[in-house]
């Protein structure tokens, strides 16, 4: 869908009961917003709203979709990225919590309940479930898509392929 048919905010509309529609819809339009544009803070502040626009067309109770990303004076550390929802934790070190081990083993960690992950770290206690998946560049962790559930089980393996694609994509797009 090129731009002289489509508006911007088009890509928001999610129109099918199919989770795997909507999903591959999300990677189509991240794709199509992040042609020829390389900066990670517009590129990902369009990916949080797909994400958060995905999931609430499919009835995901989902209460926080965005990004952390690497601090630049400290490697071993995440920072608050573009997102949607609630106010959120800001740094988070490499190896705490569920985003952070997703960026230290740069492993997607697809919790079904958030209360049985070891140092779970709550930055919103209605929190359930969760998933993160690692944005990885020239080999080094560079971000991590984190997205939240208030039920339990609000994310599967179909998630994490797509999300896992959506990555790729980010790590191909964006210049950190």
């Amino acid at each position: 869908m090129g731009e002289d048919s489509k508006h911007h905010a088009d890509y928001s509309a999610f129109q099918t009961d199919s989770r795997e529609e909507a999903l591959e819809q999300l990677f189509v339009s991240y794709e199509a917003l992040a042609e020829g544009q390389t900066n990670w803070i517009c590129n990902l502040a369009n990916a949080a709203s797909l994400i958060w626009h995905c999931y609430l067309s499919l009835g995901v109770n989902v209460n926080w979709a965005g990004f952390y990303v690497t601090r630049e004076e400290n490697t071993q550390e995440l920072i608050l990225g573009p997102f949607q929802g609630k106010v959120a934790c800001q740094l988070i070190k490499f190896g705490k919590g569920v985003c952070g081990s997703a960026a230290s083993s740069q492993e997607t960690q697809l919790v079904p309940d958030v209360e049985k992950f070891p140092g779970h770290i709550a930055c919103d206690g209605e929190t359930k479930s969760e998933i993160v998946v690692p944005i990885v560049q020239d080999g080094r962790t560079v971000g991590v898509i984190d997205i939240d559930c208030l039920e339990y089980n609000g994310f599967s393996p179909l998630d994490q392929k797509y999300l896992e694609k959506l990555a790729d994509s980010i790590s191909k797009t964006c210049f950190f």
